[in-house]
């Protein structure tokens, strides 16, 4: 019955501990937001799982989207070739981007988002396919903090070497190239607006 009851002890203690190790592993959520930034340099040579992408992409998949459309589509460069050709293709930010593990171009469908029945509901009409897209690229850029990787939304881009080079369709508008990878070294913390600049309570 002792050793029953040892055993049992050392058990719970195990189970308790992992999961103290766990938890205190994982950042907290305000943790994703405070250190998220716009990253311009990274770590050469290091790739990231195939795995880890898909579970990094099932993460957007929570995104809300208008009538749960869900329109956007991502396009992964993820060998050498694939993210050189992107690189050719980003202007201005190849050099901040030219490390990343992974380069992903975001695209949403036109027609979709802002429509019902054919006709659109809103002022916003096609507009809203952005508005749904960037809540998804929101939600992959704070997945991919809380992974421990690090990310750049550029939108310098050449939409149609990108679109004939990754087979585009031409009912999705791209949107942004997204570098993703390991922050070779740390930001400055941006200065944020004071919150009634653009916060209004009634």
């Amino acid at each position: 019955m002792k050793r029953f009851v040892l055993l049992s002890a050392v058990i719970s203690l195990s189970v308790l501990s992992a999961c103290t190790t766990n938890s205190s592993t994982a950042p907290s959520f305000d943790d994703v937001l405070i250190s998220r930034r716009s990253i311009r340099a990274y770590e050469p040579g290091r790739e990231i799982p195939e795995a880890q992408l898909q579970e990094l992409f099932k993460a957007t998949q929570n995104a809300p989207s208008w009538a749960n459309f869900q329109p956007t589509k991502y396009y992964a460069a993820v060998s050498k070739e694939a993210r050189e050709a992107v690189l050719d293709l980003i202007g201005g930010n190849k050099n901040s981007a030219v490390n990343a593990s992974v380069l992903l171009i975001s695209t949403f469908e036109r027609g979709k988002s802002g429509f019902f029945q054919g006709q659109q509901t809103n002022e916003l009409a096609e507009e809203w396919g952005a508005h749904d897209n960037g809540l998804s690229n929101a939600y992959l850029i704070l997945k991919a903090r809380a992974m421990g990787f690090d990310t750049l939304i550029m939108g310098m881009r050449d939409s149609d070497g990108l679109r004939a080079q990754f087979n585009i369709p031409e009912n999705e508008t791209i949107t942004a190239v997204i570098a993703l990878g390991y922050r070779a070294e740390e930001p400055r913390d941006p200065v944020h607006k004071p919150l009634d600049e653009f916060v209004k309570f009634f």
